[in-house]
Formats: structure tokens, C-alpha cells, sequence
């Protein structure tokens, strides 16, 4: 006797035992369970299972019992039958691509969620999941730290991933969101090593600017660090120039810039979140190791590369030692960790916020330019420009709640 396959749907008030008391019916009918999926918004339920059934009585009483048991626990249930052809179809589906598209921001609302729908439905992918991954907000308190996103998992042929990733780069710029875009692989799952920028990205500072202004030369160094961040000026070049403009300065004064270093929003979060689930973690600067060092005592960071000052009889010399560390640097010493530590370079993560960060953040397996400089942005991945560094928890999958039992 040939089989049926249903899909029943079911919505209502949840209740404890809900899902446990209908597959009960469908073990009575020996129903074999194809697929079943189920979600919870304000304690109603939306539950679908997918089952194939032996046709004729067994189908019919089925149905029955199925129903008869809704109408107890005063739920609604639907029926659907599905064709062997349909379901066939919907299996093969199986294979194709997915990716996950992540929107966040301080906060968003049905606009974003439609127009980043849209880019989705017009390129002929379909969302096979909705996840929250932050907490519910409060509309009657004040969030000291207001944080929203959601993350879709999408499947279907991509025919141009950067055209997709153009048009959700216009969608964030026009209505203030970030919104991430990566192959749903396994290296997303399984990332190990993550490497910062200090200056501007893990801490909220330009140090040599800091120095420049008590050496007494704070314009001329700004001018020269905005045009090489903003990767008008050659990296090198531009260290040398401000390098100079520093002799003379006393070395008394670097124990109170590091010990006043403003860490960046969300950064400790971050941290700590992803050492307790392995991570390795680097800074990788074009800054200091002075200040480097200091972080990596602070927060716990297992790797620091940056350059060291030259300091003769109590003050600095205007000079460096060893090679510069330039956003070529950067990328080689991102790979010298990864095969140091086992670490495949798609299992890497980099984070900056200048044209020298450019490198390793093409290279690693997921770059994300962090509050960065358009000419940045338009190159990078991925960028978080709305919200604090632990948003690249919510890019890794995190939910908020996995992340506040650390806390």
C-alpha cells in the first residue's frame, strides 16, 4: 500500500508536553518523521512536522487523532499534503549553497528586515530560518548599551556574491545597520585564532597621536596618521615622518598613556567570551609594543606584534627597532600564528580599522573592518560600524545568552 506524506502545522498558546503528546499520536501509526521545526514568540508556538503516513486508514485515523488532540490542548492544526514529486524536489534542495546573513545595529525595525528580504527574494534564495540573537529590549527601561540583530540562514544559487554584498552595503549605509554576509561553511563554526588592531579598533585612541600632543607636535602627527589611515600615504613612510616628530619626548610619560588606555565598547566581552571557548587572540598594530603589552597583560591576549621605540637615556629617540609593522606585516604575522597553532586560515579572524589593516583582513577567513574609514569599508568583507566589538559574537552565531553565562 502506497504512503501519503503531510505536513501539519501547527499554532497556538504553547504549553509544556505540546510536541511530546502529538508525536505520541504519530509513534501510535508507526509515521515516520520527514523533517520537524519549531518556534516560540511571546509563549506562542508555531510547531511543523513533516511525516509520511501509510495511506488509507492509517492516514485518515491519523488525522483524526491529530486533530481531536489540538482541539484538547486548544491549539490550531493544519493539514497539507505533499506529492512524492514536491518533496523530491525539496530534498534535492538540500545540496545547494547556504549562507548567513546577519543584521545588526543599536537598533532596527521592519524597514531594514524587508529591504534585506528583498535583496534575498530578488537573487531567487530562500530563508530557511529566523533566529533572534540578542535579548529581549525593555520598552519601558532605558538600555545603557541598546543592541538588536537577527541572523537568516538562506540556501540557493548565488550567482555574484559581490553584487549581493554591494546591495547590503547600500541598504547599511542608507539606514544605519550592519549587515554581514558568509558561506554558512565549516570554518564559520569552527573559528580559532582572532587578530586585533590595537589603535582605534581595541582601544579607543590613536597612541601616537596621545604622544604627539605632549611632545607638542599633536597637529602635524594627526594630519599625518588620518591621511596614511585613510591610505593616502604609504604606511612606512608615514611611521618615519611621526617617528621623528617624537624626539625628545620623555619615556616617564608612557606608564600613564597605558594605564588610561579607553578600551573600545564591548571589547573585555569579546575577550572574554571567545578565550572561554578556545579562541586564540593576537594583536597585530602598527602602534607600540609598550601599550601592546600592556593589553596583553590586561585582557589576556596570547600574541602581541607591533613596533618598539627606541629609547636612549630616559627619552625617545625619534627612532624604532627592527622591521616596521606595516599592513603586509600584519597579514604575514596572521599566518605565522595560524601555522604556529594548527589553525587552517579559514578558521582566522581579523579586525581593523585603517588601509594597513587591509591585508589581513583579506586573508584571514572572516575580516570585518571595525568603525572603519569608507575607503576601508569598501574593501573589507564584512564591517561593524553600528555597535560595540562583541557584535562579531553575533557574526560567529553567539546569542546573548550563551554569552551572559560567562559574564
Amino acid at each position: 500500500m502506497a504512503n501519503e506524506i503531510i505536513l501539519l502545522n501547527i499554532s497556538g498558546k504553547d504549553k509544556p508536553g505540546l510536541t511530546s503528546e502529538l508525536t505520541s499520536i504519530l509513534a501510535d501509526y508507526n509515521a515516520k518523521i520527514l523533517d520537524i521545526g519549531q518556534a516560540n514568540i511571546h509563549n506562542t508556538l508555531s510547531l511543523g512536522i513533516l511525516f509520511e503516513v501509510q495511506s488509507g486508514k492509517k492516514s485518515g485515523a491519523v488525522l483524526k487523532d491529530l486533530l481531536f488532540k489540538s482541539y484538547e490542548l486548544d491549539i490550531q492544526a493544519k493539514f497539507t499534503p505533499i506529492t512524492l514529486e514536491k518533496y523530491e524536489k525539496w530534498v534535492n534542495l538540500q545540496g545547494k549553497d547556504r549562507y548567513i546573513v546577519t543584521v545588526l545595529g543599536e537598533k532596527f525595525g521592519a524597514k531594514q528586515i524587508s529591504e534585506v528580504s528583498k535583496v534575498i527574494s530578488n537573487k531567487k534564495l530562500n530563508i530557511d530560518a529566523i533566529k533572534r540573537l540578542t535579548g529581549r529590549l525593555s520598552l519601558i527601561k532605558n538600555e545603557e548599551y541598546p543592541r538588536a540583530c537577527i541572523q537568516l540562514s538562506i540556501r540557493g544559487e548565488l550567482d555574484s556574491k559581490a553584487e549581493i554584498t554591494e546591495k547590503f552595503m547600500k541598504i547599511s549605509h542608507d539606514l544605519d545597520v550592519d549587515i554581514a554576509f558568509q558561506e554558512d561553511n565549516i570554518y564559520r563554526r569552527n573559528r580559532r585564532l582572532i587578530c586585533f588592531d590595537m589603535d582605534s579598533t581595541l582601544i579607543q585612541a590613536e597612541v601616537i597621536d596621545q604622544l604627539a600632543e605632549l611632545a607638542g607636535v599633536g597637529d602635524k602627527v594627526k594630519a599625518i596618521t588620518e591621511s596614511a589611515m585613510n591610505g593616502e600615504l604609504d604606511f612606512k613612510e608615514s611611521f618615519k615622518r611621526r617617528m621623528k616628530l617624537l624626539k625628545g619626548l620623555s619615556e616617564d610619560v608612557l606608564h600613564d598613556i597605558a594605564i588610561n588606555l579607553p578600551l573600545t565598547k564591548g571589547a573585555r566581552r569579546l575577550i572574554d567570551t571567545l578565550k572561554n571557548h578556545g579562541f586564540k587572540t593576537a594583536i597585530l598594530s602598527g602602534g607600540f609594543t609598550y601599550f601592546g603589552d600592556y593589553l596583553k597583560k590586561e585582557l589576556g591576549i596570547d600574541y602581541v606584534y607591533a613596533n618598539q621605540l627606541e629609547i636612549k637615556d630616559g627619552v625617545l629617540t625619534g627612532g624604532y627597532l627592527g622591521e616596521i609593522v606595516d599592513g603586509i606585516k600584519k597579514a604575514e604575522y596572521l599566518k605565522e600564528i595560524a601555522i604556529n597553532e594548527g589553525i587552517d586560515i579559514g578558521q582566522t579572524i581579523a579586525v581593523g580599522d585603517g588601509a594597513n589593516d587591509l591585508p589581513m583582513l583579506n586573508i584571514a577567513g572572516l575580516g570585518i573592518a571595525f568603525h572603519a574609514k569608507p575607503a576601508v569599508k569598501d574593501n573589507a568583507q564584512n564591517s561593524i560600524s553600528s555597535i560595540g566589538l562583541d557584535g562579531i559574537l553575533y557574526l560567529l552565531g553567539y546569542h546573548d545568552r550563551h554569552i551572559d553565562l560567562l559574564d
